[in-house]
C-alpha cells in the first residue's frame, strides 16, 4: 500500500513539475498594438533602429541578438514577447512562419540612405547625382517593384558589366536582411541595397565589391576606410549622422512589431 501511494504522489509531483514548466515557457503574451509592449520582453537585431527604438518602451525588456533569424527564432521559441524590426524582412520571416504575424500598425516611420564617410564628401555628392537619376530613369522603381512589389514581369538590375574607368568602390552590408540584402540560392549577395548599388556604381563609372559583415561593423568600416559606403536598409538618425554621413534617401520604409499568433 506504501509502494502504491509512492507511486501516486511522484505522479502528482511530476504533473506538477510539468505544469510549472510549462507556465515558465512562456504562454501566449496578449499584443495587439504597440501600446501593449509596455513592460514586454521585446527582441531585435543589435545595433538596428529597432534596437533603439526598444529601450523607449516603458518597462520592456530587451533582448538582443546578431540577426532577425535569431530574434525570430526566440520569439517562436517563446523567449521573447515580440520582435521589433524593419517591415520588409519582417513580412518574408512572417511568409516562411505561420505560427506568427506582422502587427498591421506601423511602430515608426524611416528613410534609408547609404552611408558615407565625413571625409568623403565628393563621393555622397557623386553617388546622390546618381542616385537623383535613377529615381527620374525608374530604375530605381524597377528594383523595389521586383524584391518588394513583387510585380508581375520587374526584373532584377542587369549591369552594364562596365567598362570602369574610375576603379572600384567597396559596399560593406550584412547580408540577412532579406529582401534588402541576402544570399541567394547560389550565395550570391542579393536583393534591393546590392542592385541599386550596383546601378549606382554603373553610373558613376567604378567596379561595385560587395563585403558582408556583421551589421554592427558597418559604419566603423566605411569609418576606417575599409569600405568605401554601407548599404543594409540603414536608418538616417541623428546619433549616427553624429560619425557618418548619409545620401539622399532612396526609399522610406517602417519599423514593426511582430507577434506569435
Amino acid at each position: 500500500m506504501r509502494k502504491t501511494r509512492n507511486k501516486v504522489l511522484a505522479g502528482i509531483i511530476v504533473l506538477a513539475l510539468i505544469s510549472a514548466l510549462a507556465a515558465c515557457g512562456g504562454q501566449n503574451v496578449v499584443i495587439k498594438s504597440v501600446e501593449d509592449l509596455d513592460g514586454k520582453k521585446i527582441g531585435v537585431q543589435m545595433g538596428t533602429t529597432g534596437d533603439i527604438y526598444a529601450e523607449d518602451i516603458e518597462g520592456a525588456t530587451v533582448e538582443r541578438f546578431q540577426n532577425g533569424a535569431a530574434a525570430v527564432l526566440a520569439l517562436r521559441q517563446k523567449n521573447v514577447d515580440a520582435v521589433i524590426i524593419d517591415d520588409q524582412p519582417a513580412r518574408v520571416f512572417a511568409s516562411m512562419n505561420n505560427d506568427i504575424v506582422v502587427l498591421d500598425e506601423p511602430f515608426t516611420i524611416e528613410d534609408y540612405a547609404i552611408c558615407v564617410s565625413k571625409d568623403n564628401a565628393d563621393l555622397t555628392a557623386k553617388m546622390n547625382a546618381a542616385i537623383a537619376e535613377l529615381k527620374a530613369e525608374g530604375t530605381l522603381q524597377k528594383i523595389l517593384d521586383h524584391y518588394i512589389g513583387q510585380v508581375e514581369g520587374a526584373a532584377p538590375y542587369t549591369s552594364t558589366g562596365g567598362p570602369y574607368p574610375n576603379g572600384k568602390l567597396i559596399m560593406a552590408t550584412n547580408a540577412e536582411f532579406p529582401p534588402y540584402e541576402y544570399f541567394d540560392d547560389n550565395g550570391v549577395i542579393s536583393g534591393v541595397d546590392p542592385d541599386f548599388a550596383r546601378a549606382i556604381c554603373d553610373k558613376m563609372g567604378y567596379e561595385l565589391q560587395i563585403d558582408h559583415m556583421e551589421f554592427l561593423s558597418i559604419i566603423t568600416a566605411v569609418q576606417t576606410g575599409r569600405a568605401d559606403f554601407g548599404a543594409a536598409g540603414m536608418t538616417v538618425t541623428p546619433d549616427r549622422l553624429q560619425n557618418i554621413d548619409f545620401t539622399e534617401p532612396y526609399v522610406t520604409a517602417s519599423q514593426v512589431v511582430i507577434i506569435r499568433k
